[in-house]
């Protein structure tokens, strides 16, 4: 895996982290047509930008991060966690396995995208608008959504939180900002777990030369990201899931296609 494989491949993360058309579904998809998505460096990549990428959220929203008399922030972001980190440790052969799997995730792509499609119309009435209105039980659901990221790659960690946070009631921009704060513990126990699993069983992969791959690809993918959750909110305000539904159907009879003439295998 070389610089601008890797480059690349944080552009692309930066970009789809925080929409709801799956960053590793994409990176998926841009690793196999490169060759190198069997790599296990280049599955240590793809984890690692993508707190890279969540780190732009701490320097968006740093007033509700470092607000520390607000406690309840900080405790309704462990309850949301609890259900990803529980089966985070139990499912991580799983997910490695899927993401050589580019069928399973042009599958879930597809429905995923009819989901989209739809939500606005079953979750047209929300009742909270701050952040302060959600409680720990929401916070919960919204977690165990989450969930069904971690089982099912490809289906949008941004999308699993936010319809889950409009099943709990959320307006769409609030939906969408506490799925922006629900992803930086998640991702950063997924990274250090990574780094930790990579040294323990792959140490020579963590050379200084690869380290300098994962900080080059971390820094880009954060100010790509920063670009990319401004244009989410803003868009979602005005035009709701229904483009990203289509997007991703789109992008998953592609990825169809590719697999069908052979160009990527199943």
């Amino acid at each position: 895996m070389d610089l601008f494989q890797a480059i690349l491949l944080a552009i692309i993360e930066g970009i789809t982290e925080f929409l709801p058309i799956s960053s590793t579904g994409h990176m998926a998809i841009a690793s196999a047509v490169m060759g190198i998505n069997k790599l296990p460096f280049a599955k240590l990549f793809m984890i690692v930008i993508q707190f890279g990428a969540i780190l732009s959220v701490v320097v968006l929203y740093w007033r509700k991060f470092f607000n520390f008399r607000q406690v309840s922030f900080y405790i309704k972001l462990f309850v949301a966690i609890l259900p990803a980190m529980l089966f985070g440790v139990f499912l991580k052969d799983h997910i490695e396995s899927v993401l050589e799997k580019p069928l399973v995730i042009a599958l879930v792509l597809l429905g995923g995208g009819i989901v989209l499609i739809f939500v606005d119309k079953w979750f047209m009435n929300p009742a909270k608008f701050k952040e302060e209105e959600v409680s720990n039980k929401n916070a919960l659901v919204i977690g165990l959504f989450q969930v069904l990221a971690i089982v099912l790659p490809g289906l949008s960690r941004s999308a699993a939180t936010i319809i889950g946070g409009m099943q709990q009631k959320l307006s769409r921009q609030l939906a969408a900002e506490f799925s922006f704060y629900l992803a930086v513990p998640t991702m950063l126990a997924a990274t250090v777990k990574s780094l930790y699993d990579m040294n323990i069983e792959s140490p020579e992969l963590l050379s200084l030369k690869n380290m300098e791959i994962l900080v080059i690809g971390s820094v880009v993918a954060f100010f790509i990201a920063i670009l990319a959750i401004r244009f989410l909110i803003t868009f979602l305000q005005k035009n709701g899931f229904r483009f990203f539904g289509w997007y991703r159907i789109f992008i998953g009879l592609i990825l169809l296609t590719l697999i069908a003439t052979g160009y990527i295998q199943a």
